[in-house]
């Protein structure tokens, strides 16, 4: 018996930065106001109340700020990927996005540790950002 893949379910807030995914660039929602850069996507800047807001591309660094190693898998589509590394991780552009950290053994990693992105093509609609360290 197969397991099915969890996909993302975009909406038409998130629509952008999924297909910006697609392309394998990072897009965050940027405040054309006060320039607040933010993840997730809403019609109001969190800062300054601003409606007038922007896409821009990500760098695509950052730093991990916190992670989780999950040994038991809570859905039957993550058994084989054990144990796999879930993250925070703080972009250099400020928005925190919860990801995979993915390319070390998951006892090298720590907080702090500087990471970019690089991209997991899990259908022909959807790139998944994961980070690898470096």
């Amino acid at each position: 018996m197969s397991v099915e893949r969890i996909l993302p379910a975009p909406d038409a807030d998130s629509k952008p930065f999924w297909d910006g995914c697609r392309e394998h660039r990072l897009k965050f929602q940027q405040c054309a106001e006060c320039g607040e850069v933010r993840w997730p996507p809403s019609i109001l800047c969190p800062r300054c109340h601003s409606q007038d807001t922007r896409w821009i591309e990500a760098s695509g660094r950052g730093v991990i700020y916190t992670f989780a190693v999950y040994h038991q898998a809570f859905h039957p589509a993550f058994k084989d990927k054990l144990p796999y590394v879930v993250a925070v991780v703080k972009l250099d552009e400020g928005p925190m996005l919860l990801t995979n950290i993915v390319g070390r053994p998951p006892e090298s990693l720590a907080c702090e540790m500087p990471v970019q992105v690089e991209w997991d093509d899990i259908s022909e609609e959807y790139s998944l950002p994961k980070f690898r360290p470096i």
